[in-house]
Order: structure tokens, then C-alpha cells, then sequence
């Protein structure tokens, strides 16, 4: 069945389509079986590729577990659910408890090498076509229960990065994450409008794009551990409120573009290291076993 017929049918009646939430449209699975020229073409129509388990668990559960490593006592993992808790006080990016365990996680060598992995890679080489350039910007995202109304809001990496056509991003699962717990979802087709005029608004970012009126429909599914999510630069995505009572969300993403494509020069920057005193490249890479990926990203031929 061709990408545009099958796109046109019902939920029910699209094999790569699975059920989802009334009022969201479930993303489209797309599957590392199906040639490189028809994820590149689904990529460039819906503006996102959604794999189910791509990324190994063994893999997700070891940064799962870095992570929570850096994050106790305020986040902890509860084996009965299978699931992060928050055990206390609830917080979001810039807040101070989040300003005291980020510069942790983001020393976290495997942090870093997550997304250097060579599978990780063949996906990110798969939709660009080419050779890809890793940002050096990893980010953890860490979504805990009752700050309502402080999830990231609707907004593209294309305006956020400064970047172009060519920079998508990478998100990865790291455990079953439900609508409860704060979803990410996309604005499907989204990135064919271009980049959009932005206002002010509370939440992670602080600043939210334009929907237009037309714009009703999102995609979204839940996540398992190992699910990756890949978005192109222009995509509104956005992530739903975590309602839950105590279950935090962890996920993990970073950015990629063509090798050789315009980089903005704050994407050379850690996540946050324009805000937290001390956050720097030398501070992050002074307790690591190996040099492989420190200040590889120097040399980069085309930043502005």
C-alpha cells in the first residue's frame, strides 16, 4: 500500500497506524525493515518518524538508571511499577532543585555516548541521507508530577536553534511512559508551514509558536522503553502535563544535521551552561575514561 493511500484511510484500517487517545491521531510506526527512500519520504510528509524499540533495552534501562543515579533522593525507582517516582518536592527545568542535579547528569559520560551509538547513528544517517553531525547538546528531559501548566509548550527547533532544514531531533524513550505521565506529541505535516511567529508563555522554553486554526489534530501514542521519536527542525511538538500522583518521566534527546550544514554557535554549548554557573565542556568531561567524544564537535567546518 503506498504511503498516500494509506495515509487517507481510517485509524483502524492503516497497518501503520496504531489506536490511540479520542482527540489525538496515534502516531504512524515506521519500521527499520522498510527501505531508507520510504522512511526519508514519510519523514519529509509527516515531518517526524516514530520507531517502536529501536534502541535496545538493556541500553535504556543503563541511562534510566545513570540518570536516577544523579537524581535521587528527589527521584527513585520503584520496581513494583517499573517506574521512576518522585519522592517530594516537584520541580522543572531552572528550578533550584533541577539546577543541583542537571550539571550532574550532564557529566555523565554515558550520557553523552547515548546517542553516539552506532545503531543510534544509522538512524540519524537514514533520514539525513548523508553523513550526520551530532549536536554536542544532550538533553535529559524530567517530568515530575504537579507543576501543571509548566510543560514544554508547542514550539519548533527551527526557531529555538537557530537551524535549518536539514537539523532534525532525536528523542528516545527510556521507559513506558502514558498520556498520564506526559506525552510528547506532534503536529503532524507541521514543518511544511515554515517557521512561525512566537509569544511568550509559561513552561519549559518560555516561549510558544503559533497553531493556526486549522491545525486540530496531533499525533501520539505511549512510549515503551527503547521507542524513538525523530522530528524535523520545522515540527511543533510540544509534551503533555504529567497528571500523575508520583510517576516521573525521563526521556533523552539530542540534535543532528547533514555534516557540513550551518550550525548555530550556541549549539556547541551544554544544555543549560548559559544559565549554571560552572557548567561548562571542561567541568562536564574532567572524570571521564575516554576522549572519543570530548570537544570533537571543535573542528566543525560551518558554524555562524
Amino acid at each position: 500500500m503506498s504511503e498516500t493511500l494509506s495515509s487517507k484511510l481510517p485509524t483502524g484500517q492503516n497497518p501503520n497506524i496504531e489506536s490511540g487517545d479520542l482527540g489525538n491521531e496515534p502516531y504512524i510506526v515506521s519500521s527499520v525493515d522498510e527501505s531508507h527512500e520510504t522512511l526519508r519520504e514519510r519523514f519529509q510528509q509527516w515531518g517526524y518518524l516514530y520507531i517502536k524499540g529501536y534502541v535496545d533495552t538493556a541500553s535504556c534501562e543503563a541511562m534510566r538508571d545513570a540518570l536516577l543515579g544523579e537524581l535521587q533522593p528527589y527521584i527513585v525507582f520503584d520496581h513494583a511499577q517499573q517506574l521512576p517516582v518522585s519522592t517530594g518536592t516537584p520541580f522543572v527545568e531552572s528550578d533550584p532543585i533541577w539546577d543541583e542535579v542537571y550539571p550532574r547528569i550532564q557529566s555523565l559520560e554515558s550520557f553523552h555516548r547515548f546517542f553516539h551509538q552506532p545503531r543510534v547513528l544509522d538512524l540519524m544517517r537514514t533520514v539525513a541521507g548523508t553523513e550526520v553531525f551530532v549536536y554536542p547538546m544532550k538533553m535529559a528531559r524530567i517530568s515530575t508530577p504537579g507543576k501543571i501548566g509548566y510543560e514544554t509548550p508547542p514550539h519548533q527547533d527551527a526557531y529555538s536553534h537557530h537551524a535549518g532544514p536539514t537539523m532534525a531531533g532525536i528523542w528516545v524513550a527510556l521507559h513506558r511512559i502514558t498520556q498520564a505521565m506526559g506525552r510528547v506529541k506532534v503536529l503532524p505535516g507541521s514543518h511544511k508551514r515554515g517557521v512561525r511567529p512566537v509569544f511568550s508563555t509559561p513552561g519549559v522554553g518560555g516561549v510558544q509558536c503559533e497553531i493556526y486554526p486549522e491545525e486540530t489534530t496531533w499525533h501520539v501514542s505511549d512510549f515503551e522503553a527503547g521507542d524513538v521519536l525523530v522530528f524535523h527542525s520545522a515540527t511543533v511538538h510540544k509534551a503533555e502535563p504529567n497528571t500523575t500522583e508520583h510517576n516521573a518521566r525521563l526521556s533523552v534527546d539530542t540534535r543532528f544535521c547533514d555534516y557540513g550544514a550551518p550550525v548555530f554557535f550556541t549549539n556547541l554549548d551544554p544544555h543549560h551552561g548559559w544559565r549554571i554557573d560552572g557548567l561548562d565542556w571542561d567541568a562536564i568531561y574532567r572524570n571521564w575514561q575516554h576522549s572519543e567524544y570530548q570537544y570533537y564537535w571543535k573542528d566543525y567546518p560551518n558554524l555562524f
